[in-house]
Formats: structure tokens, C-alpha cells, sequence
């Protein structure tokens, strides 16, 4: 890492003493996704379906909707609980015909995840294989069921804290394959350089963007 100014000595002296107040819940957290069974993988993977440019809170109520519904198990349109105003999706109709073809191709999906194979070929496979997974939503499902195996979710407040840390100089307007790999391992050598886990770092930067320490 390359000699921080004063001033970013500072913020990060801020950045670890708000990771101390926040490890324990953060640690916590991070242990509940790995408790994760393999019967709520369905529903992990449609609230990752259905984040992107939509609210957290509006995609697990829209899940908690389709769960309550048996969505999984029953001929469901999900379009129309997507549009509801308390649980709004952006794009919802493009996002139903995703969770419909992920539901089709589920029984595979679940194959897959019941392999040992190491995180970065499984988040490989599932962007190739799953309509609405790109690498930032096929890390943060492997995250959500303690499978990252640290893995980074590359969302706007990580992006904008990496910028803020001199990490990247400029948050990109979209992420190639090789754009996001190569910030993902500038996250890792940072988590490193502090001291902080990456799984734990991802959390600590949510929590000071959002106040919470959300899935």
C-alpha cells in the first residue's frame, strides 16, 4: 500500500475504532450466514435476483411474500408482488421472468452448491448459469450463505469507501469481469494492510454508509 497522509491516517484510525465498537454484532452476523441451510438457498438466491437497483428492504419483503406464497413450489407469477408500491422492484417484470427460469433450473443450481469447489469458480459458474447474477449479486448470495470465502460484494458503498480510502481512484460506471476482480484483490490487500478481515471489512463499510449490518 502506498504512504497515507495524515489525513487518511486519521479516518483510518476512525475506520478501526468503529470496527471495534461494531465486531462483535458484525461477527455475529457473519456467523449467522454461515449457519445458513441448504433448504433456504432458494429464497437467498431470489432476494439476490431482486436487490439490484431496488431497496434491501423492499426485496426481503417482496421474498417474504413469495415465501409465505410457496412460490417455489406453486405455479406463481411473482410479477405482481413485485409491483406492489410496499415492495417495489425496479425492473420487475424482467426480474419475474429471471426468478421463474431460476426456479426451473433450481434442481441444478442446488447440485452445483452441494459441490466442493472453491468460491471463486462457484461464483463463476453461477453468473454464468443464473439470469440476474452478475459477479456482484452471485458474491453477495455467497456471502449471504457463508460461502464467499472472501469473495467481495462490489456495491456502491463499498465502491465509494474503497475511493474514500485511496483503494480506487474513481468508482466506475459499470464493472467488466476483469475491472471487478482486480478491485475485489485491491479490497483484499487493503483488508490486509488495517488488519481487518475482508468478510468483516465489507460489513464494517455497509454499516457506516447505512447505520445497519444488513444481509
Amino acid at each position: 500500500m502506498k504512504k497515507l497522509s495524515s489525513l487518511k491516517m486519521q479516518e483510518l484510525r476512525e475506520l478501526r475504532q468503529f470496527y471495534a465498537g461494531r465486531q462483535e454484532a458484525i461477527r455475529v452476523r457473519l456467523s449467522e450466514f454461515a449457519a445458513v441451510q441448504p433448504a433456504e438457498y432458494f429464497y437467498e438466491l431470489l432476494y439476490c435476483i431482486l436487490t439490484p437497483q431496488s431497496s434491501a428492504e423492499h426485496a426481503e419483503q417482496a421474498v417474504s411474500l413469495l415465501e409465505a406464497a410457496d412460490f417455489r413450489n406453486h405455479d406463481i407469477n411473482p410479477e405482481p408482488i413485485l409491483r406492489r408500491k410496499d415492495c417495489y422492484i425496479r425492473f420487475h417484470h424482467t426480474k419475474s421472468r429471471h426468478l421463474l427460469k431460476m426456479k426451473d433450473h433450481f434442481p441444478v443450481i442446488a447440485q452445483k452448491l452441494s459441490e466442493s469447489v472453491p468460491a471463486s469458480d462457484l461464483r463463476e459458474w453461477l453468473v454464468q448459469h443464473v439470469l440476474g447474477l452478475g459477479y456482484k449479486e452471485a458474491s453477495h448470495f455467497l456471502r449471504n450463505i457463508g460461502r464467499n470465502d472472501g469473495l467481495t460484494i462490489l456495491d456502491r458503498h463499498i465502491l465509494r469507501n474503497l475511493k474514500r480510502f485511496g483503494v480506487i481512484s474513481t468508482i466506475p460506471k459499470s464493472l467488466s469481469k476483469r475491472n471487478y476482480i482486480e478491485i475485489e484483490q485491491r479490497f483484499s490487500q487493503f483488508a490486509a494492510h488495517i488488519g481487518i478481515a475482508v468478510d468483516e471489512l465489507d460489513l464494517v463499510f455497509w454499516s457506516m454508509e447505512t447505520g445497519e449490518i444488513r444481509k
